[in-house]
């Protein structure tokens, strides 16, 4: 299975430092064995779409509406992400569920939304410390994960993302990664039957170029959700290239 390289940008990068960005990308990147794909503010989408055309690499939003269209000021839905070319759409982020009170619930009805768009959701799930430090982690990401999947179709891809390791400088091992990775892909076949087995599950958490391929080379990780080295093209060429 092919590794996915999701960069997510958060709120970061004007339009016009995005068109920077995607320049000097196009001057320095030779695909490889991983697909990219760029997790951006809504109103780089478009830009991004168009420097970016031709080039291989897929863009998608950093989160989606539970709605598909109507009175809802601020949302963005699916229809809004695909028509500018969104492939993906990342729900349910460590992020969102703590600052904006995501349930898993509202998560899966995202998760469906994207589906129904024409999207392939991304659906993080993820232990904070006080539940690593129980030994807990397997459990509460599971249920996490029954949650944020119900009513959701198997074209889906999970990002595991112990909250305790974004943007922390610290990271899960590499097997801490593979304990969660095959206990979701168990989940998965529970779930799904034998499309789990086509699903995605990427790992999150203050990846690097220089831990991704050993983070990757497990065998229920098939890439990774990138936050803070998604934001320099050297790191993402870096990460890019440790893949091939």
């Amino acid at each position: 299975m092919k590794n996915l390289l999701a960069l997510n940008w958060k709120m970061n990068k004007t339009p016009s430092e995005a068109q920077a960005w995607a320049e000097e990308l196009k001057t320095q990147l030779t695909l490889g064995d991983a697909e990219l794909a760029i997790m951006a503010p809504a109103i780089n989408l478009q830009a991004l779409s168009w420097f970016l055309k031709d080039s291989g690499v897929a863009i998608g939003g950093q989160d989606v509406s539970a709605h598909e269209s109507g009175a809802y000021t601020g949302e963005i839905s699916a229809a809004m992400l695909k028509d500018v070319g969104a492939k993906y759409a990342v729900v349910g982020h460590s992020e969102r569920r703590e600052y904006h009170g995501e349930t898993d619930a509202v998560v899966a009805t995202k998760a469906a939304q994207a589906q129904a768009g024409g999207l392939v959701p991304i659906v993080c799930v993820g232990e904070g410390l006080d539940v690593r430090e129980r030994g807990e982690q397997v459990p509460y990401t599971l249920a996490q994960l029954r949650g944020s999947l119900a009513g959701v179709g198997a074209d889906v891809v999970i990002a595991y993302e112990p909250v305790w390791a974004i943007g922390t400088g610290k990271t899960a091992t590499a097997e801490d990664a593979e304990e969660l990775a095959a206990a979701i892909r168990a989940e998965l076949h529970t779930l799904y039957g034998e499309a789990a087995e086509s699903i995605q599950i990427l790992y999150g958490g203050s990846v690097k170029p220089d831990n991704i391929a050993s983070i990757c080379a497990k065998p229920n990780v098939n890439g990774a959700l990138v936050g803070g080295a998604s934001l320099k093209v050297a790191d993402v060429v870096g990460m890019n290239d440790a893949l091939k």
